[in-house]
């Protein structure tokens, strides 16, 4: 699709955000089992069922406008999760605390990449006078943001304390 417009640039956003939210829900739930903290396994299960309900968010804006969900492929989160495979998963570690400082660094890192994309679709909506586009964007950001925060209060609670 050719970019004439801020609606096309809007629309090919939607599509890269899907594909960042489906490439970073494997890797969370991923991360959720690899997780040995049970405040932190269970923040990475509610954020795999957040980037569920953004996706399906997302597919069905996508529908709305008349495109696929699926027409993008996000090469930088396929390159934070490719990140959070080799610092978290497949490295090895002498204790689970310290695995599961790594686990909410690579989670972070992925979760601050949707936070953008998620800022940016929000402006563009609201630009292009599209309230109710704007308005479920803004849920999917603030629920985005939130996770974020529960993220920072486990690590800065006991994970990074724990970690030796």
């Amino acid at each position: 699709m050719a970019m004439n417009s801020l609606k096309d640039v809007y629309l090919d956003q939607l599509q890269d955000l899907y594909s960042a939210c489906k490439q970073s829900l494997d890797a969370t739930t991923k991360l959720g089992r690899a997780a040995k903290d049970k405040d932190l396994s269970e923040a990475l299960i509610d954020g795999s069922n957040g980037i569920s309900t953004g996706m399906d968010k997302i597919a069905s804006l996508c529908s709305e406008h008349g495109i696929d969900p699926t027409g993008e492929h996000c090469k930088g989160m396929e390159g934070l999760v490719a990140e959070a495979h080799a610092h978290a998963l497949d490295e090895e570690f002498g204790d689970d605390d310290t695995r599961d400082a790594m686990i909410i660094t690579q989670y972070q890192r992925m979760v601050h990449y949707a936070l953008a994309g998620y800022g940016c679709v929000v402006a563009f909506a609201n630009r292009l006078d599209l309230d109710s586009d704007a308005s479920v964007l803004q849920e999917c950001l603030d629920s985005t943001y939130d996770g974020d925060r529960r993220m920072t209060k486990i690590a800065q609670g006991g994970v990074n304390a724990d970690a030796v």
